[in-house]
C-alpha cells in the first residue's frame, strides 16, 4: 500500500518523460528474470498513458529500445518466446544474431539481443560498400540512414549498477545516463518513476 501511494505521488510530479527510451540489460540478468522485460513495458506504457492524458501527445514515450548485451550470443535464446508476448501491446521489432521479427501495433519497441554498436557501425559501412556509395557523399547524416537504430535516445537507464557497453554509441552520445544499482529483476515501477523524475529535472545541453 505505501508503494502505491508513493508511486501515485511521484507519478501526478511528471510532466513530461523520454520520448525515446532505452534498457540496457545484461543477458544474465535476462536469464535470472525474463518475465521482467514485459511487465517493464507494460509500466512504461502505462505511465506514458497517464502523462499523455494530462498533459498531451508531446509528454509521453514515442519509443522503447531494450539491449540485451551478450558475450556469446545465443542464436535461439530460450527467454525469446516471453519477448514475443510484448507483441500483444505494442509494436515490436526483434534483433537477435542475423534475424530481424516484426509484429504487433503500438508504441515501437525495439528489443536488440547481443548486437553491439561496433558491429552496427560496420553492418552500415559495408552496406555503404556494397551499393558503392561515393566516399565523397559520405557524412554523419548519410551513415545515420544505414544504421539499424535510427533514434537518438533522450534517456539511458543501466541496471545492476555496471559500465555501460557500447551499444548506440553513435546515437547516445548526447543521451542522459541513468545508473540503477538494482539488478534488473529487483526493478519496480515506482523505481522507473524516480528515474524519470530525475529525467525530468536535468537542464539537457546535447554537448554544450
Amino acid at each position: 500500500m505505501l508503494y502505491r501511494f508513493y508511486e501515485w505521488w511521484i507519478a501526478r510530479s511528471l510532466e513530461h518523460i523520454p520520448h525515446y527510451l532505452c534498457f540496457m540489460i545484461s543477458d544474465e540478468e535476462m536469464r535470472d528474470d525474463p518475465g521482467k522485460i514485459s511487465q517493464v513495458v507494460d509500466w512504461c506504457l502505462e505511465i506514458s498513458s497517464d502523462v499523455t492524458r494530462h498533459y498531451g501527445r508531446d509528454a509521453g514515450i514515442i519509443s522503447i529500445t531494450i539491449h540485451i548485451s551478450t558475450r556469446d550470443p545465443d542464436p535461439d535464446p530460450q527467454y525469446l518466446d516471453l519477448i514475443r508476448i510484448i507483441a500483444d501491446r505494442a509494436h515490436l521489432i526483434i534483433h537477435h544474431g542475423n534475424e530481424t521479427e516484426d509484429a504487433g501495433t503500438g508504441i515501437p519497441v525495439a528489443v536488440a539481443v547481443g548486437k553491439s554498436g561496433r558491429e552496427e557501425i560496420i553492418d552500415a559501412i559495408r552496406q555503404m560498400a556494397d551499393e558503392q556509395t561515393n566516399p565523397e557523399d559520405v557524412d554523419e547524416h548519410k551513415l545515420e540512414q544505414y544504421l539499424t537504430f535510427q533514434h537518438q535516445p533522450d534517456f539511458v537507464i543501466k541496471t545492476g549498477g555496471s559500465h555501460l557497453v557500447d551499444f548506440l554509441i553513435w546515437q547516445s552520445v548526447y543521451s542522459e545516463l541513468f545508473f540503477l544499482d538494482l539488478n534488473w529483476r529487483e526493478l519496480r515501477k515506482v523505481d522507473l518513476l524516480r528515474a524519470f523524475r530525475d529525467y525530468q529535472s536535468r537542464v539537457r545541453r546535447f554537448g554544450a
